[in-house]
């Protein structure tokens, strides 16, 4: 059973416990090569809320767990700095490292049975959807939400957030879509290993988004909409 982190943990202890938790440590500038720092001395070193951090972490390393407490003394600020490196890393690592080896997985298979083609174009239709909400993200939420916060500006209403980003379970639900096809629907001759390397990094990523969601929907939509109802106040 993964014990619960905390400042007085070994960063290296909780990665060869969770191997996948180094996704959540690079978005924080932290990459391999911890030594056997504490998480305190590694946030102070790298200037990180070490409360922030440990949430974080432990969020990731616990599906039942969520600090709605601890998360929601954070400002907008810090919710939507992690968001942002949450999608950076979905745009320039986690998506393009499930094409890798998705292409070498059909490049490998000669097998004209196969069905890899047709859950390609859905793992497509889902890259997609990502990527238009990650656009969203930046274009539209994040900049709202923080000016609410700087109460900077008057125009954006608590309807308009709380409804903003509804098609985010849309998403996890077919993230698990593609998992089943890999898993029950896959037909034909194909190399094992390969189909294994990509339902790894899928279930990676669906594990990465229902942490993100809890985020989103349990503490950053709520807190949007109450600097809503302050700023209309």
């Amino acid at each position: 059973m993964k014990t619960f982190a905390s400042v007085d943990s070994k960063l290296s202890d909780i990665i060869v416990d969770e191997p996948a938790v180094v996704t959540v440590l690079n978005r924080f500038g932290i990459r391999l090569g911890v030594g056997d720092s504490n998480i305190a001395k590694i946030c102070d070193c790298k200037n990180i809320d070490r409360d922030f951090f440990v949430a974080i972490i432990n969020t990731y390393l616990h599906e039942d767990y969520f600090p709605e407490r601890i998360m929601a003394s954070f400002g907008a600020k810090e919710i939507i700095n992690y968001l942002r490196m949450t999608n950076v890393y979905y745009e320039r690592f986690q998506i393009p490292n499930i094409e890798r080896h998705f292409h070498f997985l059909i490049s490998k298979t000669d097998d004209s049975e196969n069905n890899l083609g047709l859950i390609l174009t859905f793992f497509n239709e889902v890259k997609g959807e990502l990527l238009k909400r990650i656009a969203d993200d930046n274009s539209r939420w994040f900049p709202e939400v923080l000016a609410l916060e700087h109460n900077t500006d008057g125009c954006a209403t608590d309807t308009r957030v709380e409804q903003f980003d509804e098609g985010s379970d849309t998403i996890e639900d077919k993230i698990d879509d593609l998992i089943n096809m890999f898993i029950i629907h896959l037909k034909g001759d194909f190399d094992n290993n390969l189909a294994y390397a990509v339902l790894t990094a899928l279930v990676n990523l669906k594990k990465d988004i229902r942490q993100n969601n809890r985020i989103r929907n349990r503490i950053l939509r709520p807190l949007a909409a109450a600097l809503a109802r302050q700023s209309e106040s």
